[in-house]
């Protein structure tokens, strides 16, 4: 398991790269646009997805900052954003890296903002949440980036494999 998590990190932080390039071209007004998206725009998406990682990344390690609101704005502009996406995805890469197969399989307690009654379960599981909750919400960016004309991009995990992650093959 802990290869096949190697392998989300270094998927997680290419797609967020090539996300956050696509963004990067844009106005700022459709950076900002609402689209009815759960969180209405790229800018308050991609923020949901930095603040969520962070608070993981708290449970995990003990460590860093956890905002106390899923839809806390951390950055207003997107450099900023970037930087710091940029940082918390080798944090999560580098937290990876420090685990062993044992940790993966060992009772991991916490408790979620939404309903804060004490959770426990093997770790394995909420590290798979947090990759999937990233191609979730990178796939409503997509879609807003098309909507507010943005170019389509390819974000598929199998791509990054085929074209950047050959070490995992």
């Amino acid at each position: 398991m802990l290869d096949h998590y190697r392998m989300y990190a270094a998927y997680n932080a290419w797609a967020n790269r090539t996300l956050y390039d696509e963004v990067g071209k844009l106005d700022d007004g459709a950076y900002r646009r609402n689209v009815g998206a759960f969180f209405g725009s790229l800018h308050r998406t991609l923020n949901h997805l930095l603040t969520a990682d962070r608070i993981w990344l708290k449970r995990f390690t003990g460590s860093g900052e956890a905002p106390t609101s899923l839809d806390t704005i951390l950055h207003e502009d997107l450099a900023g954003l970037r930087a710091a996406r940029e940082h918390e995805d080798a944090r999560l890469a580098a937290f990876i890296d420090s685990l062993t197969e044992e940790k993966i399989a060992a009772d991991f307690t916490y408790s979620p903002l939404t309903n804060p009654a004490i959770i426990t379960h093997p770790l394995g599981p909420a590290l798979t949440h947090v990759f999937n909750h990233q191609t979730h919400h990178r796939g409503q960016c997509h879609g807003i980036l098309t909507a507010v004309g943005g170019s389509s991009i390819t974000l598929d995990l199998i791509y990054f494999v085929r074209t950047e992650g050959s070490k995992f093959l």
